[in-house]
Protein backbone atom coordinates (compact mmCIF):
# COMPACT_ATOMS: atom_id res chain seq x y z
CA UNK A 1 0.00 0.00 0.00
CA UNK A 2 1.43 3.48 -1.32
CA UNK A 3 1.87 5.82 1.66
CA UNK A 4 0.88 8.41 -0.71
CA UNK A 5 -2.21 6.83 -1.54
CA UNK A 6 -2.40 6.49 2.41
CA UNK A 7 -3.05 10.45 2.38
CA UNK A 8 -6.29 10.16 0.32
CA UNK A 9 -9.45 9.89 2.30
CA UNK A 10 -12.89 9.45 1.30
CA UNK A 11 -15.86 10.17 3.57
CA UNK A 12 -18.78 9.14 3.38
CA UNK A 13 -21.69 11.89 5.05
CA UNK A 14 -24.47 9.86 6.33
CA UNK A 15 -24.28 6.61 4.54
CA UNK A 16 -27.93 5.33 4.94
CA UNK A 17 -27.03 1.77 3.85
CA UNK A 18 -24.44 -0.58 5.16
CA UNK A 19 -23.94 -2.52 2.39
CA UNK A 20 -22.69 0.89 0.45
CA UNK A 21 -20.48 1.38 2.86
CA UNK A 22 -18.79 -2.14 2.54
CA UNK A 23 -18.94 -1.95 -1.06
CA UNK A 24 -17.39 1.93 -1.50
CA UNK A 25 -14.59 -0.24 1.51
CA UNK A 26 -14.03 -2.98 -1.62
CA UNK A 27 -13.44 -0.28 -3.75
CA UNK A 28 -11.23 1.56 -2.41
CA UNK A 29 -9.16 -1.70 -1.71
CA UNK A 30 -9.13 -2.30 -5.20
CA UNK A 31 -7.46 0.82 -6.10
CA UNK A 32 -5.12 1.22 -3.40
CA UNK A 33 -6.91 3.27 -1.40
CA UNK A 34 -7.26 2.42 2.42
CA UNK A 35 -8.45 5.35 4.66
CA UNK A 36 -12.03 5.39 4.97
CA UNK A 37 -13.95 8.11 6.92
CA UNK A 38 -17.32 8.16 7.98
CA UNK A 39 -19.78 11.23 8.81
CA UNK A 40 -22.71 9.70 11.31
CA UNK A 41 -23.70 6.22 9.03
CA UNK A 42 -27.09 5.49 10.00
CA UNK A 43 -25.60 1.79 10.34
CA UNK A 44 -22.32 1.05 11.38
CA UNK A 45 -20.69 -1.22 12.24
CA UNK A 46 -22.58 -3.92 10.44
CA UNK A 47 -22.45 -7.31 9.26
CA UNK A 48 -24.15 -6.73 5.85
CA UNK A 49 -21.13 -3.70 5.60
CA UNK A 50 -18.58 -6.47 6.66
CA UNK A 51 -20.52 -9.51 3.57
CA UNK A 52 -20.15 -6.36 1.16
CA UNK A 53 -16.58 -5.43 1.80
CA UNK A 54 -15.46 -8.88 1.36
CA UNK A 55 -11.15 -8.58 1.85
CA UNK A 56 -11.69 -5.20 2.41
CA UNK A 57 -13.25 -6.14 5.78
CA UNK A 58 -9.52 -4.93 7.36
CA UNK A 59 -10.57 -0.95 6.03
CA UNK A 60 -13.90 -1.09 8.02
CA UNK A 61 -11.70 -2.28 10.89
CA UNK A 62 -9.88 0.94 10.55
CA UNK A 63 -12.94 3.34 9.19
CA UNK A 64 -12.53 6.94 11.22
CA UNK A 65 -16.37 7.58 12.32
CA UNK A 66 -17.05 11.26 13.52
CA UNK A 67 -19.60 13.40 13.82
CA UNK A 68 -19.03 16.22 11.72
CA UNK A 69 -17.62 16.84 8.45
CA UNK A 70 -15.20 19.40 10.13
CA UNK A 71 -13.79 16.44 12.19
CA UNK A 72 -13.23 14.14 8.67
CA UNK A 73 -11.56 17.03 7.12
CA UNK A 74 -9.54 19.69 9.31
CA UNK A 75 -6.56 18.59 8.23
CA UNK A 76 -7.05 17.99 4.62
CA UNK A 77 -5.42 20.84 2.44
CA UNK A 78 -7.13 19.57 -0.65
CA UNK A 79 -11.05 19.03 -0.62
CA UNK A 80 -13.19 17.98 -3.29
CA UNK A 81 -17.18 17.19 -3.70
CA UNK A 82 -18.50 14.95 -5.69
CA UNK A 83 -21.73 16.95 -7.25
CA UNK A 84 -24.45 15.86 -9.56
CA UNK A 85 -26.57 18.98 -10.45
CA UNK A 86 -25.63 22.49 -11.49
CA UNK A 87 -25.44 24.93 -8.60
CA UNK A 88 -27.02 28.42 -8.14
CA UNK A 89 -23.46 29.98 -7.41
CA UNK A 90 -20.90 28.02 -9.81
CA UNK A 91 -17.95 26.48 -8.18
CA UNK A 92 -14.59 25.01 -9.97
CA UNK A 93 -15.80 22.00 -11.51
CA UNK A 94 -13.43 19.03 -12.29
CA UNK A 95 -13.71 15.63 -14.58
CA UNK A 96 -12.78 12.40 -12.63
CA UNK A 97 -9.80 12.38 -14.66
CA UNK A 98 -8.55 15.87 -13.94
CA UNK A 99 -9.76 15.32 -10.52
CA UNK A 100 -7.36 12.17 -9.70
CA UNK A 101 -4.43 14.23 -11.40
CA UNK A 102 -4.85 16.83 -8.75
CA UNK A 103 -5.16 14.13 -6.25
CA UNK A 104 -2.38 12.58 -7.14
CA UNK A 105 -0.27 15.40 -7.25
CA UNK A 106 -1.27 17.05 -4.24
CA UNK A 107 -1.14 13.97 -1.91
CA UNK A 108 2.64 13.88 -1.94
CA UNK A 109 2.65 16.75 0.47
CA UNK A 110 -0.72 16.92 2.29
CA UNK A 111 -4.05 15.06 3.43
CA UNK A 112 -6.51 15.23 0.55
CA UNK A 113 -10.40 14.69 1.20
CA UNK A 114 -13.01 13.21 -1.30
CA UNK A 115 -16.64 13.66 -0.19
CA UNK A 116 -19.38 11.03 -1.20
CA UNK A 117 -22.96 12.22 0.21
CA UNK A 118 -26.34 10.52 0.88
CA UNK A 119 -27.28 7.76 -1.73
CA UNK A 120 -30.97 9.76 -2.18
CA UNK A 121 -29.39 13.53 -1.72
CA UNK A 122 -25.79 13.78 -2.23
CA UNK A 123 -24.02 16.68 -0.50
CA UNK A 124 -25.95 19.35 0.93
CA UNK A 125 -24.97 23.32 -0.32
CA UNK A 126 -23.01 23.97 3.18
CA UNK A 127 -21.18 20.84 2.51
CA UNK A 128 -20.25 21.76 -0.94
CA UNK A 129 -19.08 25.10 -0.16
CA UNK A 130 -16.31 23.43 2.03
CA UNK A 131 -14.51 21.91 -0.81
CA UNK A 132 -11.54 23.18 -3.27
CA UNK A 133 -13.51 22.10 -6.01
CA UNK A 134 -16.28 19.61 -7.06
CA UNK A 135 -16.30 16.89 -9.67
CA UNK A 136 -18.71 15.63 -11.66
CA UNK A 137 -19.40 12.46 -12.69
CA UNK A 138 -21.02 12.52 -16.03
CA UNK A 139 -24.27 9.77 -16.68
CA UNK A 140 -26.57 9.08 -19.33
CA UNK A 141 -29.31 11.86 -19.38
CA UNK A 142 -31.65 9.22 -19.52
CA UNK A 143 -30.85 7.72 -16.00
CA UNK A 144 -28.41 9.95 -13.82
CA UNK A 145 -28.78 8.07 -10.44
CA UNK A 146 -25.02 6.73 -9.65
CA UNK A 147 -25.06 4.34 -6.55
CA UNK A 148 -23.08 5.64 -3.67
CA UNK A 149 -20.36 2.47 -3.73
CA UNK A 150 -20.13 2.68 -7.82
CA UNK A 151 -19.18 6.81 -7.51
CA UNK A 152 -16.36 6.18 -5.27
CA UNK A 153 -15.51 3.34 -7.54
CA UNK A 154 -15.14 5.43 -10.64
CA UNK A 155 -13.21 8.47 -8.69
CA UNK A 156 -11.27 5.58 -7.19
CA UNK A 157 -10.16 4.03 -10.68
CA UNK A 158 -9.11 7.49 -12.15
CA UNK A 159 -6.65 8.07 -9.18
CA UNK A 160 -4.82 4.50 -9.79
CA UNK A 161 -4.53 5.55 -13.33
CA UNK A 162 -3.27 8.91 -12.41
CA UNK A 163 -0.98 7.32 -10.15
CA UNK A 164 0.56 4.32 -11.95
CA UNK A 165 0.99 6.42 -15.10
CA UNK A 166 2.58 9.81 -13.17
CA UNK A 167 4.11 8.32 -10.05
CA UNK A 168 6.77 10.91 -10.15
CA UNK A 169 4.36 13.61 -10.59
CA UNK A 170 5.04 16.57 -7.90
CA UNK A 171 3.22 20.09 -7.06
CA UNK A 172 5.15 22.86 -8.71
CA UNK A 173 7.80 24.57 -6.23
CA UNK A 174 6.10 26.88 -3.29
CA UNK A 175 7.16 28.19 -0.14
CA UNK A 176 5.04 27.52 2.29
CA UNK A 177 2.32 24.63 3.29
CA UNK A 178 -1.42 25.05 1.94
CA UNK A 179 -3.34 25.91 4.34
CA UNK A 180 -5.49 23.18 5.82
CA UNK A 181 -9.55 23.17 5.93
CA UNK A 182 -9.85 24.44 9.18
CA UNK A 183 -6.84 27.14 8.54
CA UNK A 184 -9.57 28.95 5.79
CA UNK A 185 -12.19 27.96 8.50
CA UNK A 186 -10.98 30.35 11.32
CA UNK A 187 -10.06 32.82 8.47
CA UNK A 188 -13.67 32.87 6.95
CA UNK A 189 -15.03 33.54 10.98
CA UNK A 190 -12.38 36.15 11.64
CA UNK A 191 -13.29 37.76 8.91
CA UNK A 192 -17.02 37.39 9.11
CA UNK A 193 -16.75 39.13 12.55
CA UNK A 194 -14.86 41.98 11.10
CA UNK A 195 -17.36 42.62 8.47
CA UNK A 196 -19.98 42.67 10.54
CA UNK A 197 -18.59 45.08 12.96
CA UNK A 198 -17.28 47.43 10.28
CA UNK A 199 -21.22 47.41 9.20
CA UNK A 200 -20.38 45.75 5.83
CA UNK A 201 -22.18 42.07 6.58
CA UNK A 202 -25.71 41.97 8.06
CA UNK A 203 -25.85 37.99 9.43
CA UNK A 204 -29.95 38.71 9.20
CA UNK A 205 -29.79 39.66 5.84
CA UNK A 206 -27.06 38.05 4.56
CA UNK A 207 -27.41 37.30 0.70
CA UNK A 208 -24.63 35.76 -1.06
CA UNK A 209 -21.83 37.90 0.92
CA UNK A 210 -19.92 35.09 2.82
CA UNK A 211 -20.83 32.23 0.29
CA UNK A 212 -19.29 34.49 -2.52
CA UNK A 213 -15.57 34.81 0.10
CA UNK A 214 -15.92 31.18 0.73
CA UNK A 215 -15.86 30.60 -2.41
CA UNK A 216 -13.26 33.01 -3.59
CA UNK A 217 -10.82 31.37 -1.07
CA UNK A 218 -11.08 27.87 -1.96
CA UNK A 219 -10.43 28.49 -5.67
CA UNK A 220 -6.81 30.56 -4.78
CA UNK A 221 -5.78 27.58 -2.05
CA UNK A 222 -4.32 29.88 0.17
CA UNK A 223 -0.89 28.62 1.90
CA UNK A 224 -0.37 29.31 5.86
CA UNK A 225 1.31 32.25 5.20
CA UNK A 226 -1.01 34.30 3.27
CA UNK A 227 -4.19 33.35 5.95
CA UNK A 228 -1.54 34.20 8.76
CA UNK A 229 -1.29 37.53 6.76
CA UNK A 230 -4.89 37.81 6.02
CA UNK A 231 -5.96 37.69 9.80
CA UNK A 232 -3.19 40.00 11.23
CA UNK A 233 -4.76 42.46 8.75
CA UNK A 234 -8.00 41.78 9.75
CA UNK A 235 -6.81 42.07 13.88
CA UNK A 236 -4.93 45.32 13.09
CA UNK A 237 -8.97 46.65 11.37
CA UNK A 238 -10.34 45.73 14.82
CA UNK A 239 -7.56 47.77 16.81
CA UNK A 240 -8.05 50.72 14.40
CA UNK A 241 -12.25 50.42 14.80
CA UNK A 242 -11.47 49.96 18.67
CA UNK A 243 -12.76 46.43 18.83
Amino acid sequence: MSAELGQVRVVLINATHPGNIGAAARAMKNMGLSRLYLVEPLDFPSDTARWRAANAADLLDQAVVVNSLDEAIADCALVIGTSARDRKIPWPMLTPKSCASKVVVEMVHHPVALLFGREARGLRNEELQRCNYHVHIPTSEEYTSLNLAMAVQVIAYEIRQAYLAESGARSEDWDQEFATSQDVEYLIDHLERTLVDLDFHDPDNPRQLMTRLRRLFNRVRLDKMEVSILRGILTAVGRKIGL
